[in-house]
């Protein structure tokens, strides 16, 4: 097998990690009232099914996903929405969930399904903050290259759900989250933002997050989200389905069976893509010439595992996720490197808000650039890695996977 099948085949064991097919292996027993379903992210649909396939009972319900995120289930209506730029769809649907949680019982049990893009998709803003003004705060989060921890505590600070204000709204109903995590370290009160998880911090860290990336708001809205104090919860059962290290872990094993020695760098890394891109080249080149990493010899070829989730700070056209993009920085810094090659992919299979989940890089990427005369540098100064990568005919597709624990990256170096 070649390095690029063998490394995707990694990549697909990854992927059916992250997944939630066969993890609902708790799930409540039947209320005196209703069984309520509600959730949002990248993962609802394929998660409501999994949920409705595993639990014994009538079941109602509304959950939201991503465009083109859509599975078929019995019970749970599922609505699609826009990501990562909120939109109407998003708006109304968010309403809903909330009627659905207010409007539920102390006989009820409500499930709530988290996955990754449920900050976007979950969009309620708070009164006196209009939707026109939360997108436009989003947008320019988006393209400040904010890591997502910072996105998510602003996102809660404008929310009349995140920042357990959902779980808030539900209570006196009993209440059961299942999360599939896309954040680096897995702290179930960023995961989306945590709808309904309890919550730390001050709404002066979000007035603060804004001002570093210079995002302007009025004073009436600092106003407003000074008075959106977090509530304080009562505990209530939560269970990860998924998250990097899951998926990494599964991609270790494949390697180990095609005869790799796997090492995972990190189920978290974050920073901007083209300088973590150019950092990772670094580390391979490194390993390369002196043989070894660490005290491991070069007996075998080598696999770089990582995780986690970097950024992109928009510049140019936007045109290519933080993969591609990490993916063209670390082909331009390989330069004449020699048996390195590599793939980095979002695993709910779109980067960005391009088609691609994607990108694959060997010795041949750059001399296929000259073939195409195409310049690496120019498309990476213009963020439009996607475009590069089309025109070298090394782009990644998956569809959507309809699951979402972040970037995945393989990094395989050859003797």
């Amino acid at each position: 097998m070649n390095n690029e099948k063998s490394l995707k085949l990694i990549m697909s064991a990854a992927l059916a990690a992250a997944k939630p097919k066969d993890k609902f292996k708790k799930v409540p027993t039947r209320p005196e009232g209703k069984l309520i379903v509600i959730g949002a992210g990248k993962a609802a649909a394929s998660m409501a099914r999994e949920f409705e396939n595993n639990y014994e009972g009538p079941i109602e319900g509304l959950v939201i996903t991503r465009y083109g995120h859509r599975t078929k289930t019995k019970f749970v209506k599922v609505i699609e929405a826009a990501h990562p730029e909120p939109d109407a769809n998003g708006l109304l649907a968010s309403k809903r969930i909330f009627n659905i949680a207010t409007n539920s019982s102390e006989k009820d049990h409500v499930v709530f399904l988290i996955s990754g893009g449920a900050s976007s998709l979950l969009t309620l803003p708070l009164n006196g903050i209009s939707f026109e003004e939360k997108q436009r705060i989003n947008k320019e989060l988006l393209m400040s290259g904010a890591p997502i921890d910072e996105m998510n505590i602003v996102r809660r600070s404008l929310s009349q759900l995140k920042g357990g204000r959902l779980a808030k709204a539900i209570f006196p109903a009993q209440l059961t989250t299942y999360m599939i995590s896309d954040i680096p370290g897995d702290d179930p009160a960023y995961i989306g933002s945590g709808p309904t998880i309890q919550a730390n911090g001050s709404n002066q860290d979000s007035i603060a997050i804004l001002e570093n990336y210079k995002i302007a708001i009025s004073d009436k809205i600092k106003k407003i989200i000074y008075k959106n104090t977090l509530p304080q919860l009562i505990k209530s059962p939560q269970h990860m389905l998924a998250n990097p290290i899951m998926a990494l872990k599964s991609a270790a094993c494949v390697a180990e069976k095609e005869g790799y020695i796997p090492i995972i760098l990190s189920d978290s890394l974050e920073g901007e893509a083209k300088i973590e891109g150019k950092k990772m080249a670094e580390l391979a080149i490194k390993i390369s010439n002196e043989k070894k990493y660490k005290n491991i010899s070069l007996s075998k070829p080598i696999l770089l595992l990582s995780g986690g989730e970097t950024t992109v700070k928009v510049t140019g056209n936007g045109k290519g996720g933080r993969n591609t993009e990490f993916m063209l920085s670390m082909a331009i810094t390989l330069d004449k490197a020699k048996n390195i090659s590599a793939l980095a992919v979002d695993t709910d299979g779109i980067d960005g808000i391009e088609d691609n989940a994607g990108a694959y890089i060997s010795d041949e990427t750059l001399k296929k650039a000259i073939f195409k005369k195409v310049n690496p540098q120019t498309y990476l100064n213009k963020n439009d890695s996607y475009s590069f990568f089309k025109k070298i005919n090394d782009l990644i597709f998956t569809s959507p996977t309809l699951t979402n624990v972040n970037d995945f990256r393989a990094v395989l170096i050859n003797p």
